[in-house]
């Protein structure tokens, strides 16, 4: 019986311990500071597309492993923290493959003052810098969201319906019924199996401004509230990072949390209590700020040159 063995050998430890000690190098150097989050809290996270982990305590109680540490990071933020960062364990139900696991770990941090481009940049520095490779910065393609989907999967999506985007990925009436009308869940689709797929290789590639529908917790672009200050950074087809110029206003989070409650509870999922210790945050006062978070597991399979997740931890019983 070989099934207690660990799935990957210990030089693979030792890549991924030189990849977080750059990661911290990187952040110290730009006066960043590291802080702890609790990964056990009292909200799940309200995101329909992203499920939540519940524990109960003997009492009775439940609570929720964290899908990110961005909640009680903001409410540091709001406290008056300067820039931070963390390194910590996420958890996310129902999420494994070959890219993927329920258990991994997040790079996640928080800039003041930072607007999209900046944000943006500095996450780009930071990939580069985890991966050993500078030269990713001589050739970093920024690409407005609406212009990769009419490029790559010839879609304009301001005016596509539901239909046309099922029709753009061979939908089965089996798939068609299951995603309806619900245009993200579509776009998600076409971005993950057409759009992303054709990206350029073997570079960075962003992909901002993502329609106001998909803002999650970003702001609009001040310039244009069709869109939002949001963005993704790929490595050819494999998406590394996600990040805002962050929603500062309580009654719009507090509207985009009843939103996703609502499109949860039409689908059938499991409907949450709102997350009343980030709304309070927010209404006490989020400075200007920018986040990015980041796959650790996924920066180190680029770095080893590895299409497979389980090369990169040490257990993959999970899998």
């Amino acid at each position: 019986m070989t099934a207690w063995r660990p799935s990957s050998q210990p030089d693979a430890a030792r890549r991924r311990a030189d990849l977080l000690e750059r990661a911290r190098t990187y952040f110290a150097g730009q006066d960043v500071l590291a802080v702890d989050t609790p990964a056990l809290g009292r909200f799940a996270g309200s995101d329909p597309h992203i499920e939540s982990l519940s524990v109960r305590s003997v009492s009775g109680t439940d609570f929720f492993l964290h899908t990110s540490p961005e909640s009680c990071m903001k409410r540091l933020l709001a406290a008056g923290y300067p820039d931070i960062y963390s390194i910590c364990r996420v958890y996310r139900d129902g999420e494994t493959g070959k890219q993927h696991l329920t258990e991994f770990t997040m790079i996640e941090w928080y800039r003041l003052g930072f607007d999209l481009a900046a944000i943006i940049s500095d996450a780009t520095t930071c990939i580069a810098t985890c991966l050993e490779m500078p030269e990713l910065m001589d050739k970093v393609v920024t690409l407005e969201y609406r212009d990769a989907f009419m490029t790559y999967a010839g879609i304009e999506i301001a005016s596509a319906r539901s239909e046309e985007l099922a029709k753009c990925v061979a939908a089965d009436d089996d798939l068609r019924e299951r995603i309806g009308d619900d245009r993200d869940t579509w776009l998600d689709l076409i971005l993950g199996t057409i759009v992303a797929p054709r990206l350029p290789p073997k570079c960075l590639t962003v992909l901002q401004h993502y329609p106001a529908s998909k803002a999650a917790l970003a702001r609009l672009c001040p310039d244009d509230n069709k869109v939002a200050d949001r963005f993704e950074i790929f490595f050819g087809a494999m998406e590394l990072a996600n990040g805002y110029v962050e929603l500062r206003d309580a009654e719009e989070q507090r509207h985009r949390f009843e939103q996703d409650q609502e499109v949860r509870r039409s689908a059938g999922q499991s409907v949450q209590a709102l997350d009343f210790l980030l709304l309070q945050a927010l209404e006490s006062g989020l400075p200007d700020c920018a986040g990015v978070a980041i796959g650790v597991e996924r920066l180190q399979m680029l770095h080893d040159r590895t299409e497979n997740i389980r090369d990169v931890v040490t257990f993959d019983d999970l899998i």
